[in-house]
């Protein structure tokens, strides 16, 4: 016979948006402890009772500025980090307050590109020295 087809679907928020969201919820997270009754307590009395929408949790996070073979971290001892950032990539945040070391080293690019007729770019090969930074 016939048929008709419908198509329904459910459109997510902005991933900025939803990413904010979690964090915000995160950084609220309440601390609890299994009770002598199995039941889940708050650790610290002083904060307000968390809600069914609020994160709650047991375990501490662990530290992933240092390796740990259990969770699979590689710590950030070694790793470039970006002197000038404030971000998650800035070596104030990445080196966990550790320090960081800073080297020269020389970048290789492609530079002075040229478009030929026709059809291909030739370009020169630049070498610089730039500072690099790197978790102590």
């Amino acid at each position: 016979g016939s048929c008709s087809l419908k198509t329904c679907w459910l459109q997510l928020a902005d991933f900025r948006r939803v990413g904010e969201f979690l964090k915000e919820k995160y950084d609220s997270a309440a601390a609890m402890r299994i009770g002598r009754k199995g039941k889940l307590e708050q650790v610290d009395k002083r904060f307000n009772v968390p809600t069914p929408e609020d994160l709650v949790y047991t375990d501490q996070s662990p530290d992933y500025c240092l390796k740990n073979d259990t969770t699979g971290s590689m710590g950030t001892l070694g790793r470039l980090c970006n002197k000038t950032s404030e971000g998650m990539d800035g070596c104030e945040l990445m080196c966990c307050g550790r320090g960081y070391d800073q080297f020269k080293t020389y970048k290789h690019e492609r530079c002075h590109c040229k478009f030929h007729w026709c059809c291909y770019v030739k370009c020169k090969r630049c070498t610089s020295l730039v500072d690099q930074f790197v978790c102590k």
